[in-house]
């Protein structure tokens, strides 16, 4: 498995899985048809989005359909012989502190035909290097309590809970479990 910054290249492997029915965003199925859009408009300007380290792209739509400022954020595809999902970091400068509005510095999401590989548990190690020379001490990942798997992914990266709670209405309101991953180790 590698994370790879995505790119032109890549882009009709990552445009076939979401043809298949992946979704990169697990609270907002609309995402995929929104980001096919988007490729079909310009490719070159999507994958150039994908990599965002100055917030440049501009605001994002939440689950509830309202706009928040874009937070600085990189995106990497994992990647073991084809597509297999991606991986995203954001944070806001000079803080590991988020707005109410974002679940956490990092969001997975693997294809389900690859799916129970270790693919997810291997991106979140990978990108913890990344999260540690942006300036972070720590990084902040969230999941469903019905979400065992996301739940073992993020305690074989060396999650740790420090609480449960009740998400953002603009993210759904769902419970949420935060766990936080200390990067003192880190690379």
């Amino acid at each position: 498995m590698k994370l790879l910054k995505p790119t032109l290249d890549h882009i009709p492997a990552y445009a076939a899985a979401l043809k298949r029915g992946w979704s990169p965003d697990n609270l907002r199925q609309q995402a995929t048809q929104e980001q096919l859009s988007k490729i079909s408009d310009d490719a070159a300007t999507f994958v150039s989005n994908l990599d965002d380290p100055t917030a440049k792209a501009g605001p994002i739509t939440l689950p509830d359909g309202s706009k928040v400022a874009r937070l600085p954020s990189i995106r990497r595809w994992i990647w073991d012989s084809e597509f297999c999902g991606h991986i995203s970091l954001r944070w806001k400068p000079g803080t590991e502190e988020l707005p109410p509005t974002c679940s956490g510095h990092i969001g997975y999401a693997v294809v389900p035909w690859r799916q129970g590989e270790g693919l997810a548990t291997a991106a979140l190690v990978a990108i913890l290097p990344e999260a540690k020379a942006f300036g972070l001490r720590y990084v902040e990942v969230t999941t469903s309590p019905e979400n065992p798997a996301s739940v073992r992914v993020i305690e074989k990266a060396g999650g740790v809970l420090m609480k449960a709670y009740t998400a953002d209405k603009a993210l759904g309101g769902h419970e949420t479990l935060q766990y936080q991953i200390s990067l003192a180790a880190c690379g």
